[in-house]
C-alpha cells in the first residue's frame, strides 16, 4: 500500500495490516484482490514504458534550460522508480491475498509502505524544488541562468534525495516522531509550491495589464519578448503540479473516513486499495503531460518511437 502509513498512527496501521494479511478478511478481499494486482501490473508497464520514453526525449532535447531539464529527469527517476518496485509490490500483495501468504502479504506490505513514502515524498519535494526554479526565472530574469547552474541543480536533487531517504529510514525505525517531521516536510512543500506560483501569476498579471496600456518594459520584468515561452514553462509545471495533488486527493478522502472507521472494514481496505492505485497511476499521467504541454518533449517521444518502430534492418 504505497501511501497507507502516511496518515494515522502506528497501533491503527499495525491493526489494518493485521486485517489485511490474515484470514480475517480473507474471504471478502479475494474478489477485488486480483483486479487490484492485475490494475497496478499494467499501470506499473505504462509507469515504466512512458518514463523511460521520456529519459530518452530529455536526452536528445537542447533547447530546455539544463537545470529545468534535471529536475524533470528528477521527477521521471521517481516515476521510473513508482513502476519498477512500489507497484509491483503493491500488485505482489494482493496476489498474497489471493493465495493466502500471509507472510508475502507482511512483507510486501512494509516493502510497499516504504518504498511508496519515500517515491511520493521525492515527487512533493522535486515538485517544489520546480516551482522555485519557475519562481527565480521571474525574478532573477537575464541573470537567471548565472545563477541557478546545472552543478547547483545537481547539489539541490542531491540533497532532496538525502532527506527522502532520512525522513523514510527514520519513519520506519522511529514512527511516531519521524511522522511528524514528515508532515512538516510535505505540509513545507504544499506551501512553497503555493506561494511560487501564487506570485508567478500575479507578476504575469501585472505583465498583462502591461501589454494592455502600452508599457514595453518594466525593470523587475523579464525581458518581454521571452514571457511567452515563460508562461509556457509555468503552466508545463502547474499542469504536473495539480495532477500529482488530485491523484492525492482520494487516498486522503479515505484516511480521513479510516481515521473513524464507522463503515465496512473491507469496504475501507478495498477503498485504500484503490486510492493507493490512483496515486501510483500519476506516474503513468506525467509522461502524457509532459508530451502534452512541452512541444519539444512531444517532438522527442514521436522521434524515439519512430526509430524504435522502424528498425535498422528494416
Amino acid at each position: 500500500m504505497t501511501a497507507t502509513n502516511s496518515s494515522g498512527d502506528g497501533p491503527q496501521m499495525k491493526t489494518l495490516e493485521d486485517l489485511v494479511c490474515s484470514s480475517s478478511l480473507a474471504g471478502e478481499l479475494q474478489q477485488y484482490s486480483l483486479l487490484l494486482s492485475a490494475v497496478n501490473i499494467f499501470f506499473s508497464l505504462t509507469a515504466f514504458l512512458g518514463n523511460s520514453l521520456i529519459f530518452v526525449a530529455l536526452h536528445k532535447i537542447s533547447s530546455l534550460h539544463a537545470p529545468s531539464k534535471l529536475l524533470y529527469r528528477c521527477l521521471a527517476t521517481t516515476d521510473l522508480l513508482v513502476g519498477l518496485v512500489s507497484q509491483p509490490l503493491v500488485a505482489t500483495l494482493w496476489i498474497s491475498v489471493v493465495h493466502e501468504q500471509w507472510r508475502l502479504c507482511r512483507f510486501a506490505w512494509k516493502a510497499a509502505s516504504i518504498s511508496g513514502y519515500g517515491l511520493c515524498l521525492m515527487s512533493l519535494l522535486t515538485m517544489a524544488a520546480m516551482s522555485v526554479d519557475r519562481h527565480l526565472a521571474l525574478l532573477l530574469g537575464l541573470r537567471y541562468k548565472q545563477i541557478v547552474t546545472l552543478k547547483r541543480t545537481y547539489v539541490i536533487v542531491v540533497t532532496l534525495w538525502i532527506i527522502t531517504v532520512v525522513t523514510t529510514l527514520y519513519r520506519t525505525l522511529l514512527s511516531r516522531i519521524a511522522r511528524w517531521f514528515g508532515r512538516i516536510i510535505i505540509s513545507s512543500c504544499l506551501l512553497i509550491s503555493i506561494t511560487s506560483y501564487a506570485k508567478i501569476f500575479r507578476a504575469l498579471r501585472r505583465h498583462q495589464a502591461q501589454i494592455q496600456d502600452h508599457v514595453q518594459h518594466q525593470p523587475s520584468q523579464p525581458n518581454a519578448p521571452n514571457m511567452g515561452q515563460y508562461r509556457k514553462a509555468v503552466y508545463s509545471a502547474l499542469w504536473v503540479q495539480l495532477a500529482l495533488l488530485a491523484c492525492y486527493v482520494p487516498v486522503s478522502v479515505v484516511a480521513i473516513v479510516m481515521a473513524h472507521r464507522q463503515a465496512n472494514l473491507s469496504h475501507l481496505v478495498v477503498a485504500l486499495g484503490i486510492a493507493n492505485t490512483v496515486v501510483n497511476l500519476n506516474s503513468t499521467l506525467n509522461p502524457f503531460l509532459y508530451c502534452w504541454k512541452i512541444s519539444e518533449v512531444r517532438q522527442a517521444v514521436k522521434q524515439t518511437i519512430r526509430q524504435a518502430l522502424y528498425c535498422p534492418w528494416t
